[in-house]
């Protein structure tokens, strides 16, 4: 087979580069788009297997994507799907490597952390196109010799005929120019020292590009005074290893400890410590649940549904629309949360969907419309607090508009990562920041109502008692040396 040479990389006038292509990928990041979207990269970055790419000094995170290459054959403007392949000249396999220590100075453009000099290996093989389906491609990629990714084209969101198609529907993509066409699950970090292979093959057709190595070196060249310097968060180093545990971070969401905290007491008590912070606005009111006997707590993921109108409907209210999406990627221990205006008119959630949530790991849906199938809804162990049965689907009233947003729930604020709360009493908001101090202070209020109830019940008067004044207090205290609170513990 014809190999890349120096002179390939020079026939390319354009390197075009789809953000997300590969459901792998998608429900690792949690999202899941409606159309592809693009970003270019200089052509200076394409480099031969064999290379040295250099990680420059005073970075921290060089990611490597193992990616299937498009080669344009001949010119494609305002092509069909249908057509679009027969466009396509070669298939080769490609690193979309990246430096995240200057991301942010790229405003999502990806202009230089994208696009450093040798930052997009390509080859070693061109595989014809009119030999392979590309419906049956594969790429895997090794670091330092063990597998970090293996998928194929059966995985794709976006299948290659429709990435060419519509690029080309306001470019010409001429003979020559490179389509990286997204990584699989498995993109990671890559330091000085590492060796990256990447491979694309058409198992059906015996055909395969060869590996495409690349050896990551140390740079030593400081970025100039003049210019932005490398600088990360720790959104950057999760979002660069693929996960907060991958990058030695304290993983998102609840910790098994807090969450055992936040279950153990009631809303009822928990908004009460809410309230003595000035937060009195947290609960989200006019729900019932599937499941009153239990008690939930899970990070806030957010779905908006705005009112229906016909015509936006029929460009976001069919197939894989906003409220497929995020269902679809929910994680464990999450609470999806919708925002339905109080609409009761319409199901906001079915039976499959929300078992959906369930297989997925969900903590909990919280809507503030309705819920259609509710029998079947109510037999699955993860609850939903809704405000009352339909049998109409949502379109009635609703158009799944957009995700992980600011939204308003049933008269509450409710932000992606806010910690939700719920049992029979109802579904409370808790901000992040404060979660432990009003677990904690939570466990020790009920202890002591635990201990006012006792002596309520043995016939004494709730004067001074409830609320307790200094006699009873230390009198709880004696009480508490020989009854430890079990949810302390």
């Amino acid at each position: 087979m014809e190999q890349v040479t120096a002179d390939t990389l020079k026939q390319a006038g354009k390197v075009i580069a789809v953000h997300l292509a590969y459901q792998s990928r998608a429900d690792q990041r949690g999202r899941t788009p409606a159309n592809p979207s693009y970003f270019l990269k200089a052509s200076s970055s394409l480099s031969l297997s064999g290379s040295d790419i250099e990680r420059p000094a005073g970075c921290e995170l060089m990611a490597y994507e193992g990616e299937i290459a498009l080669v344009i054959g001949t010119a494609a403007r305002r092509v069909s799907p249908e057509e679009a392949w027969s466009h396509v000249g070669y298939v080769t396999a490609s690193n979309d490597l990246g430096i995240y220590d200057i991301k942010y100075a790229d405003k999502g453009s990806n202009v230089r952390s994208k696009s450093g000099d040798g930052f997009t290996p390509f080859g070693p093989a061109l595989i014809p196109a009119a030999d392979v389906d590309p419906a049956g491609l594969r790429v895997r990629t090794w670091l330092n010799g063990e597998p970090v990714q293996d998928d194929t084209t059966a995985g794709l969101i976006f299948p290659f005929s429709q990435i060419v198609a519509d690029l080309s529907q306001l470019m010409t993509l001429e003979p020559g120019d490179v389509i990286l066409t997204g990584t699989p699950a498995g993109s990671s970090v890559a330091v000085p020292g590492d060796v990256i292979e990447v491979e694309v093959d058409a198992p059906a057709a015996g055909l395969s590009t060869g590996r495409l190595r690349t050896t990551v070196t140390q740079g030593t060249a400081e970025f100039a005074a003049f210019g932005n310097q490398p600088k990360v968060s720790d959104a950057d180093r999760e979002d660069a290893w693929g996960s907060a545990e991958a990058a030695g971070l304290t993983p998102k969401g609840l910790s098994a400890d807090l969450k055992r905290k936040l279950t153990s007491v009631g809303t009822a008590t928990l908004s009460a410590q809410l309230r003595k912070r000035g937060l009195n606005n947290v609960s989200i009111d006019g729900l019932k649940s599937t499941r009153p006997e239990l008690r939930i707590a899970g990070t806030a993921r957010t779905l908006r549904y705005v009112p229906n109108r016909e015509d936006l409907f029929k460009t976001h209210g069919g197939g894989y629309n906003a409220q497929k999406r995020i269902i679809n990627t929910l994680n464990d221990g999450e609470v999806l949360v919708m925002e339905a205006r109080g609409e009761p008119g319409t199901g906001t959630v079915g039976d499959i969907l929300a078992l959906r949530a369930q297989i997925n790991g969900a903590a909990a849906i919280v809507t503030d419309g309705g819920v259609r199938d509710v029998a079947a809804v109510a037999a699955l162990d993860m609850p939903t607090f809704f405000t009352g049965a339909h049998p109409a689907v949502l379109g009635r009233k609703h158009i799944p508009w957009d995700t992980d947003l600011t939204i308003s729930c049933g008269g509450a604020t409710v932000q992606p990562g806010d910690i939700i709360v719920g049992d029979s009493d109802g579904v409370l908001v808790i901000p992040p920041s404060l979660a432990e101090e009003v677990a904690d202070d939570a466990i020790v209020q009920e202890h002591q109502e635990t201990f006012i109830a006792e002596m309520v019940s043995e016939g004494n008067s709730v004067e001074g008692l409830y609320p307790m004044n200094a006699a009873w207090k230390a009198k709880f205290n004696d009480w508490a040396a020989t009854h430890p609170n079990p949810a302390a513990q």
